[in-house]
């Protein structure tokens, strides 16, 4: 078997806000796999400032995996625990080439019967009128349940965003997701979460930053709005540790970034031991390209999970790779009837 790697860049259409700052660009990288006249392909998506493994050395891992790639799957994912996208790329790869299409990985009824994965609409973070523009667009588009990112702008004005959408529509419309990013202190995350709680949200997102397991435990313990872990997630690779935070911790709900958490692999573990807890769960991408969100989507569908997924759609970029997948209604789709884009996967794989 012969691998190789691509880094490739992609570019954002519109400036994108979070409460770390502004994204214009996103780097991914690409594992190619040909074998007998098979080809399989797999995104690591390292995201810079998040990922665990956004290390000097992530580029030396990803020409240690094509030096080794005949060491076989398992023994692979096992030796690529600090590097969970890299992960992520191995587990795509190697099912795509033992797939008899590259793009389909998984059956389900979203390749078979082209069934939509419910997903929430995003609204990045900006100033008022551009995140009012996004809101309106998003309730046009047919969403019945939106995410917007808070904290980087003021909590008053992003109150009275969230204010003027549910004086149009009640929770029964229209679920209403936010996302801290981490953004509040300790010592105000409750009484802000008292504020939001006010608006018949559905939940929020890390609000404060993670590794703070005693403080998080607490607000869990007292917020009257859900708490959904997402950045706590991250490098806590082992399974003992895993069920240790989830059980100290004890949040109503976990979220779930293949890139971030170790794959597919990984990702089924934190699954396993939320159900145990009672703790819910869903997925969501992490700004890969269609390739990394072809491979989520297509897993997410066996779960049968029945809530909104944070699948984005690719819309972003302004270079992403043309895919069959598109939104219609607030649902994302595998349209049959579309290509991928042929010309850009052969430079990729040349």
């Amino acid at each position: 078997m012969k691998a190789s790697f691509k880094k490739y860049i992609l570019n954002f259409k519109n400036p994108s806000g979070t409460s770390r700052g502004v994204l214009r660009t996103k780097e991914t990288w690409f594992l190619i796999l040909e074998e007998n006249g098979n080809w399989g392909i797999g995104e690591c998506g390292l995201f810079r400032g998040l990922s665990f493994d956004d290390v000097p050395e992530y580029e030396e891992k990803c020409t240690w995996v094509k030096e080794n790639i005949n060491l076989g799957e398992t023994e692979l994912l096992k030796q690529l625990q600090n590097f969970p996208s890299i992960q992520f790329g191995v587990e795509q790869a190697f099912l795509s080439i033992r797939s008899n299409n590259p793009f389909q990985l998984f059956d389900s009824s979203f390749l078979d019967a082209q069934k939509p994965i419910s997903i929430n609409g995003l609204v990045w973070m900006g100033d008022k009128e551009f995140m009012y523009q996004q809101i309106e667009q998003k309730l046009k588009d047919g969403f019945s349940c939106i995410k917007m990112k808070i904290g980087a702008i003021d909590f008053d004005t992003e109150i009275a965003l969230l204010k003027s959408i549910r004086e149009r529509y009640s929770k029964e419309e229209i679920e209403l997701r936010v996302d801290a990013n981490g953004a509040f202190s300790t010592n105000e995350a409750l009484t802000k979460l008292v504020v939001l709680s006010k608006l018949n949200l559905h939940s929020i997102e890390q609000p404060i930053k993670q590794g703070q397991w005693k403080e998080m435990q607490n607000l869990c313990r007292a917020t009257p709005l859900p708490i959904a872990l997402d950045e706590e997630l991250i490098g806590v690779v082992d399974v003992t540790k895993k069920e240790e935070l989830l059980q100290t911790i004890q949040p109503q709900y976990i979220i779930l970034k293949p890139s971030l958490v170790g794959g597919f692999a990984g990702s089924n573990e934190w699954i396993e031991i939320a159900e145990k807890n009672n703790i819910g769960w869903w997925v969501t991408s992490a700004l890969e390209s269609n390739i990394g969100l072809n491979a989520i989507a297509q897993w997410t569908a066996t779960l049968n999970n029945k809530m909104p997924q944070g699948l984005g759609t690719g819309a972003l970029f302004t270079n992403n790779i043309d895919s069959p997948l598109e939104v219609q209604n607030g649902g994302l789709f595998y349209n049959t009837s579309k290509e991928w884009n042929s010309n850009l996967i052969d430079s990729l794989c040349i």
